[in-house]
């Protein structure tokens, strides 16, 4: 006999069609407005036989301001609340058109949440490309799209939130205030994390710089005009769909964050990557999950400490060593960019 725990639980489905639903409503008084599918394209990569093509299809009103908002590419936008990203009527299931350098390349089709996210067959030289995404002759955006060298040997992976991005996270109230409230100008960089990171850049030329995080594809074009505005070296940004699916309520950061480690290691095997995040998730466990599964791919492992009492240096060390013991990957504490600077220096990276 089947017990109640056995049962496939209908809450998570539920969700999924009322999800739907309600979606289709919000679509219909859309098109009445005026408005029509609009990509918005985000930075991709690749190496030099296949791009990963990366974007999202909203419906927008043709030739008006709100365009902007949703560009990535473009810094000078209005006084912009963080809750109104997450009021755009995205469109499932389009078809869309890439470009790359302007040939026609391919079709691909975005998915149930209107996100772009499909690999690309080409022959590219190694460095910036223009993807270009249409959803017709009228309607087109464009994105860079970084070709890895094959030569490249080292990689720099980050998370955003309290890693390169002061939200707050581990306090749910505080980052609510400043994810959905405070204007997207009055977020602040972390202390020293620009200048370390261009370091890194000027140091290793050419290297992929990879932004993972748990956050909405929704914040997209907020969070890159952000990384463009406080200085940090252009990449993708890898976020994820909160909505519910067909078994369970919300999609887990945590898996998003496992799925996007593990391709990396696949898609760049002889990249070792220069692995940032903060002590105030999961960004530990997970690090050191995937050092210890994948030594080779793993140059080193900087953690960001949230409170004064944990930046400690003595404490750090102790950290540090107990991490290192676990997997042989390096790992380094600090409460900001300059003393982070420091450890790596120490460790030859810088």
């Amino acid at each position: 006999m089947t017990s109640p725990d056995d049962m496939p639980d209908s809450r998570p489905r539920f969700a999924a069609r009322f999800e739907d639903r309600m979606h289709r409503r919000r679509a219909k008084q859309a098109i009445k407005r005026g408005k029509t599918p609009s990509v918005i394209p985000y930075i991709g990569y690749g190496t030099t036989e296949w791009v990963r093509v990366l974007g999202r299809v909203l419906y927008l009103r043709p030739d008006t301001s709100e365009h902007s908002r949703f560009r990535p590419d473009v810094q000078e936008v209005s006084r912009v609340r963080g809750w109104r990203t997450f009021t755009s009527v995205y469109v499932p299931y389009q078809r869309i058109t890439v470009l790359v350098d302007g040939v026609p390349t391919a079709e691909v089709v975005a998915d149930r949440g209107g996100v772009i996210d499909s690999i690309v067959r080409v022959s590219l030289a190694p460095g910036w490309h223009t993807v270009t995404l249409q959803v017709s002759e009228e309607e087109a955006a464009h994105a860079p799209v970084k070709v890895m060298d094959s030569a490249s040997q080292l990689g720099v992976l980050s998370d955003v939130d309290d890693t390169v991005l002061i939200t707050a996270l581990p306090k749910p109230f505080v980052a609510a205030w400043n994810s959905f409230v405070l204007d997207e100008t009055a977020r602040r960089a972390t202390p020293g994390m620009p200048v370390l990171y261009d370091r890194l850049a000027r140091r290793h030329k050419g290297s992929p710089f990879i932004y993972l995080s748990t956050g909405a594809w929704n914040a997209a074009p907020a969070l890159s005009r952000f990384l463009a505005r406080n200085l940090y070296p252009m990449g993708p940004l890898l976020l994820t769909d909160w909505g519910p699916t067909h078994d369970r309520w919300f999609r887990s950061g945590r898996e998003h964050k496992q799925r996007e480690l593990k391709r990396l290691a696949r898609e760049f095997p002889d990249v070792r990557w220069i692995m940032f995040g903060d002590d105030g998730q999961h960004d530990e466990a997970l690090y050191a999950e995937f050092a210890r599964d994948h030594p080779e791919n793993v140059a080193a492992v900087a953690i960001r400490q949230l409170s004064v009492g944990q930046a400690v240096l003595a404490g750090g060390r102790s950290k540090a060593k107990q991490q290192k013991d676990a997997s042989g990957v390096p790992w380094v504490y600090g409460p900001d960019g300059a003393t982070l600077s420091e450890e790596l220096t120490k460790l030859g990276l810088l």
